[in-house]
């Protein structure tokens, strides 16, 4: 079973030095997540490949729909999030993430409905799929072969890209994501060519090679990530929408692999209001008391627990603007936030984008902090694959 259902194990201190013990990380991950999240460049290439074969182009028969609807929860809802981030505010119709079963009352033959989910069978995506077809809407759908999904379709002759299952949905976002890009591509949505794709693919493969297991905790940087997040409260803040997409995502992840609570959203949100958290008393007040002599180990009880701010900075492009202003405003703000952090003694990560396309920019902010939530769990004992809180869920919610 993919989602595994062993029981509830680990530690509550994380063991910093299994890190650089490739052996024990092998043995801890029986799953193969950090083999699975390495695959990220590949799933790139094998979903576009398969997005080729699907015929997409009959959904530009109609023209320009009045909305894109991306229907689908979790990893596969996130799609939706890319999709926007990557078209950018200049994309010519709404593009709307519905993570709840059917439609939104208002959707109908002028619009498209992407249907996405990895298994093929979350009752997100049929609910959608379904509803789309009574309506008229164009579809397509992304998922598993020979699963529900690609039967609604089949019924619907709608186009359906198939995304072979062979690891958890969070760690199939590019399998899951690819396919979404390329048919806002053939509606005229979104500028994605092959090149984007073949260099995200490689910064995804560079990332891999970076944060491999082999590679000790200096020089990776997604270990280093792990070890500075473990015992802490993480708050992850993007400073564009692009890099909000990437917090998000790291929000997620480390939610699901290393099970820590940890507070996400954009930059700009969080000057009014969140950015409070840093004077708290998980904050600069618990800085503030803190002895920079003392030994970690003696704040391993609650009390010791302390904030650590990631923040994940686009400095990216802005080709199609008239002005830099909006990333000028951008670069101050996270400039400052981090001030404000090194002031209150609040640690602080900083991941930042590179390449350049926006697709490529956001695999440079996802694929570290990926690997990082693999690494914290694996450092507390926990089997990044194996959730039982999750499997426990579905099966009460099935009842």
């Amino acid at each position: 079973m993919i989602d595994g259902t062993a029981g509830v194990s680990g530690r509550r201190d994380a063991d910093e030095a299994l890190l650089d013990n490739p052996d024990a990380l092998a043995e801890r991950d029986p799953g193969g997540m950090l083999r699975h999240t390495a695959s990220g460049g590949a799933q790139v290439r094998e979903s576009a490949a398969l997005a080729a074969e699907a015929n997409l182009a009959v959904l530009a028969d109609d023209g320009r729909p009045r909305a894109v609807v991306i229907a689908g929860i979790g990893t596969a809802g996130r799609t939706g999030d890319v999709l926007a981030t990557v078209a950018g505010p200049r994309c010519p119709v709404p593009i709307i993430g519905h993570r709840s079963s059917g439609v939104p009352g208002w959707v109908g033959a002028a619009d498209v409905v992407i249907a996405v989910s990895a298994s093929g069978r979350s009752p997100e995506a049929l609910g959608a799929a379904e509803a789309a077809h009574r309506r008229g809407a164009r579809l397509v759908a992304v998922g598993a072969p020979d699963s529900q999904l690609q039967s609604v379709a089949e019924r619907a002759r709608a186009p359906f890209i198939p995304v072979p299952r062979r690891a958890p949905a969070r760690a199939s976002l590019w399998a899951l994501t690819v396919p979404v890009l390329l048919a806002a591509r053939s509606l005229g949505l979104v500028k994605v060519n092959e090149a984007d794709l073949a260099e995200t693919a490689a910064r995804l493969d560079a990332d891999a090679d970076r944060c491999r297991s082999a590679a000790e905790s200096f020089v990776n940087p997604a270990k280093s990530l792990a070890l500075g997040l473990a015992g802490s409260i993480p708050i992850v803040w993007g400073s564009s929408p692009l890099a909000t997409v990437a917090a998000r995502r790291f929000g997620d992840t480390l939610s699901a692999n290393a099970r820590y609570p940890v507070v996400t959203g954009a930059l700009g949100e969080a000057g009014r209001g969140r950015v409070g958290l840093l004077d708290g008393v998980f904050g600069g007040l618990a800085e503030g008391e803190r002895d920079i002599f003392a030994d970690r180990a003696e704040d391993d009880d609650g009390e010791g627990t302390r904030l650590r701010l990631v923040l994940l900075r686009d400095g990216g492009l802005n080709a199609e603007d008239d002005t830099d202003e909006p990333l000028a405003v951008e670069e101050r703000r996270a400039d400052a936030v981090q001030t404000l952090a090194e002031r209150r003694g609040v640690r602080c990560d900083v991941v930042t984008a590179e390449g350049g396309s926006a697709l490529e920019r956001l695999a440079s902010l996802i694929a570290v902090p990926d690997f990082a939530s693999i690494y914290l769990a694996l450092a507390h004992g926990l089997d990044p694959m194996a959730v039982p809180a999750i499997t426990e869920m579905k099966e009460l919610s099935n009842q």
